[in-house]
């Protein structure tokens, strides 16, 4: 049975050769990549929401050369560390399925026997997610309505995705782990410097949440040099800068051949408590 719920009506949905089906009746066909498209019209804001394929693309590429290779480490050694020994877990807002891929890799050399489905708003980014991890399972569909079971999840990753804490509690099951990926204050600062007259570091949180106890918080640091404007240009591109940045600072990056940086991430990991 498929960790994925009907969007329409609820029912749970099972996987087949070409398609999911509920007891419904209602069929949502896998596409060829092997992800199936679960955000139904009045969920959409757009005609295709998310990140566009640009966007996933650069940032496929800069993923793939390992440049964050530490927040993916980080990641499955805090998840296998959280991990029950039989774990459903969900990457909300899991873009091209990096992260998610190297979790179960993690996971699977841990011997822990996991079932991992994801979710974007952006098809272009399930389609490679499907395609990095064959063993999942990938959906097109919204964090603010999670086709998931109450209470159906043991494990939640959140990096860098909205945060739509209703529906955290409702999927997780109680005493599941629930683990949030946000830049820490200086993530990306020499480049700011050069988008930007007057740039800003990111707010430092330490954030509590109501039905969630506070378990851990770590950093993961790691300076940068990356050696060409190919480099620079899809950093920038994956990230929000580049739509809420002046051209003089979008031109003033297109001249580097080179960018010394900082990235620096802070992990927080919760609890859904028992109530």
């Amino acid at each position: 049975m498929s960790l994925f719920t009907c969007p329409l009506c609820g029912g749970a949905l099972a996987r087949e050769e070409h398609s999911y089906l509920c007891p419904a009746g209602h069929c949502f066909d896998i596409a060829s990549e092997g992800y199936v498209n679960l955000l139904v019209a009045n969920q959409k804001h757009s005609k295709d929401p998310g990140d566009d394929r640009d966007m996933v693309r650069a940032r496929n590429r800069f993923l793939s050369g390992g440049w964050y290779a530490p927040l993916r480490d980080a990641l499955a050694e805090n998840l296998t560390t959280l991990a029950p020994e039989n774990a459903a877990l969900l990457d909300c807002g899991c873009g091209e399925g990096y992260y998610t891929a190297g979790i179960a890799e993690a996971l699977a050399a841990a011997r822990i026997d996991a079932r991992i489905a994801g979710i974007d708003i952006s098809r272009s980014a399930v389609r490679l997610a499907a395609k990095r991890l064959r063993g999942g399972e990938f959906a097109a569909a919204s964090c603010y309505r999670l086709p998931l079971a109450d209470d159906s999840a043991d494990l939640l990753l959140d990096c860098f995705s909205p945060l739509a804490l209703d529906e955290f509690r409702r999927v997780l099951k109680p005493g599941g782990a629930f683990v949030y990926v946000v830049p820490a204050p200086r993530h990306l600062w020499e480049m700011k410097q050069v988008l930007y007259e007057k740039p800003y570091e990111n707010p430092l949180l330490m954030p509590t949440y109501d039905g969630f106890s506070h378990e851990d918080s770590v950093s993961v640091s790691r300076r940068l040099t990356l050696p060409n404007q190919a480099a620079i240009a899809d950093l920038f591109t994956m990230t929000p800068y580049l739509w809420k940045t002046p051209r003089e600072g979008v031109e003033r990056l297109k001249t580097l051949e080179r960018l010394e940086l900082e990235t620096s991430f802070d992990i927080h990991s919760y609890r859904k408590l028992y109530l």
